[in-house]
């Protein structure tokens, strides 16, 4: 079982590998998301994350997980002393360097799937955008944990991803998987790759992560997004 999953993250990185060239691209042409989703107020919903984003101030020394091809790094190297970026595609990451060149001395890229990464530090704050959504949900947990060990006792977290009303086809062309949790997405070189898609109300992820010792607010921008800050629950020793 074990061995099966981590196949399947393989064709999921594989898939973020061969959709690199072209993933910025797609994101701003006009064709990415349909005319309706435009009309409908995706562009506002997407300026209420960057708002919400200024507004947590990501200050410190910041830790983008799978931080692609850098449409968030940008806005995170406004406010922080130091960025370090993992992600496991190396042709995302080139496109991110060269669009942060002019900050270059201030961030540390690490090729890495972040399941199997060292953190050679703890970090102030911790951001991830629509990444959550492709933890397969036997890592969920793992996860969390490893965010956790790399924080500082009072590091904060920042995450974006979309929401469970989304309709996501509109978001993302793709077919509906083998189970709820996963889809077929098409990729330039002509295949289907099979991706986590496990989208969640702001609420239902409130909840999650109180189980798991984390005190998170999330909230969404609307139809299509969500965002969530938080830091792990102070324990309140017994007296």
């Amino acid at each position: 079982m074990v061995r099966k999953l981590d196949h399947q993250l393989d064709e999921q990185i594989r898939y973020y590998r061969v959709r690199a060239p072209e993933y910025d691209a797609w994101a701003e042409r006009d064709g990415a998301y349909d005319r309706g989703a435009r009309n409908h107020g995706w562009l506002a919903e997407k300026a209420r994350l960057a708002a919400a984003l200024a507004d947590f101030q990501p200050r410190g020394h910041v830790l983008e997980i799978a931080g692609g091809t850098g449409q968030w790094t940008q806005q995170l190297v406004k406010h922080a002393d130091s960025l370090t970026v993992v992600d496991a595609a190396p042709e995302a990451l080139e496109h991110n360097r060269r669009k942060l060149a002019d900050d270059v001395e201030r961030i540390q890229y690490h090729v890495t799937d972040f399941f199997d990464w060292d953190a050679p530090e703890r970090y102030d704050v911790i951001f991830f955008s629509y990444w959550l959504s492709h933890v397969p949900p036997e890592r969920f947990a793992t996860f969390w944990e490893r965010v956790a060990a790399c924080l500082k006792p009072d590091g904060r977290v920042f995450l974006i991803d979309n929401i469970a009303t989304t309709h996501a086809a509109r978001l993302d062309p793709e077919i509906p998987g083998e189970d709820d949790v996963t889809v077929l997405r098409p990729a330039p070189d002509g295949n289907l790759y099979r991706v986590w898609k496990v989208l969640r109300e702001p609420g239902d992820l409130e909840l999650e992560l109180r189980a798991l010792g984390w005190s998170v607010e999330a909230y969404a921008t609307g139809t299509y997004f969500m965002w969530a800050e938080g830091r792990r629950a102070r324990q309140v020793l017994p007296a």
